[in-house]
């Protein structure tokens, strides 16, 4: 599975789960930690859980494995590492906070929408 494929089950699987305001960065050139970065954010802790739990069965579904899981408990900034896509999703209180897509204003932004379910 090449890093595309890894995007599109990562971008459909927190879709499935109502995210919004999903944002994908390409990220090659500028970050050596991943290729693409997906942004995205859920109304409540459970919901923010429920994209992560997601995102990860999905991916697991496809027989490659998660590298690391980092803040779920909390629920308000759960980072998934998948390798050459690192997932961000924030409780929607924290995004603006953090303001990632500001953050790396330099990255392109994918255009993702035929990966969404409309």
């Amino acid at each position: 599975m090449n890093e595309r494929q890894l995007l599109e089950v990562a971008v459909k699987a927190a879709d499935d789960k109502r995210a919004e305001d999903i944002v994908v960065l390409n990220m090659k050139g500028i970050s050596l930690v991943a290729d693409y970065f997906v942004i995205c954010h859920g109304n409540s802790d459970k919901q923010v859980q429920a994209i992560a739990r997601e995102m990860k069965e999905k991916v697991e579904e496809t027989g490659l494995s998660i590298k690391r899981v980092e803040g779920f408990d909390e629920a308000r900034w759960i980072l998934v590492d998948l390798g050459d896509v690192i997932a961000h999703i924030f409780h929607k209180d924290e995004r603006s906070y953090y303001n990632l897509e500001r953050l790396w204003g330099d990255a392109p932004v994918e255009h993702i929408q035929s990966e969404l379910n409309q």
